[in-house]
């Protein structure tokens, strides 16, 4: 995989932007702002729902019992978290961790699209229902819960990213063990499609 842990100085502008953003109600609640963390030129993106409470309290992604569910999964498929870059859809948490609105996604799109485009991954695995609803909605893909669709791979066109993958959000995750296998599968899948250029 490729890895340069020099942040790009575009990466970090918009985690800046990020960090004062007040577009939306949640900047009002939030402890710490969390634009994700990788080094810029990761050929893998994970992108989630939303911050939780420990992401909230240190400001960086995936840091509780889910982040830890998928630090462990990834490396057991070969993929070491600190060579793909992972991130959210909202940067700010969402009280009491309820969904997102649509307010809040559209005022935080930008921002994700942005990193997206500047890190130009290979795969980019969206986690769970939230994040793949917002990639379907914005490259017109099948309008499905990652139920249906994990483990498909599907081409990106007119962006630096090559391929989505949706698959489970690691919350889910804890509470059925038994969707773990299929997670699995889909990080090998994630693998075979960094080599196909």
């Amino acid at each position: 995989m490729r890895f340069d842990n020099r942040l790009d100085p575009l990466v970090e502008e918009i985690a800046q932007k990020i960090r004062s953003c007040t577009k939306c109600n949640l900047a009002e609640g939030r402890l710490n702002a969390v634009p994700g963390e990788g080094p810029q030129h990761s050929d893998i993106m994970f992108v989630g729902e939303a911050p939780g409470a420990n992401e909230d309290e240190v400001g960086r992604p995936f840091v509780g019992q889910s982040g830890n569910l998928l630090t462990e999964l990834m490396e057991g498929a070969g993929i070491k978290r600190e060579d793909v870059f992972i991130t959210s859809v909202l940067k700010c948490r969402p009280p009491e961790n309820r969904n997102p609105d649509k307010e809040e996604v559209r005022s935080c799109a930008p921002y994700v699209l942005a990193q997206m485009d500047s890190i130009s991954p290979i795969v980019l695995v969206t986690l769970g229902n939230v994040a793949y609803d917002f990639f379907s909605t914005t490259f017109y893909l099948p309008k499905k819960t990652v139920g249906d669709v994990r483990g498909k791979v599907f081409r990106l066109h007119s962006t630096g990213c090559k391929f989505l993958l949706p698959t489970y959000h690691p919350a889910g995750l804890l509470y059925n063990r038994k969707l773990i296998p299929d997670f699995k599968a889909d990080m090998a899948t994630a693998l075979r499609y960094l080599k196909i250029q």
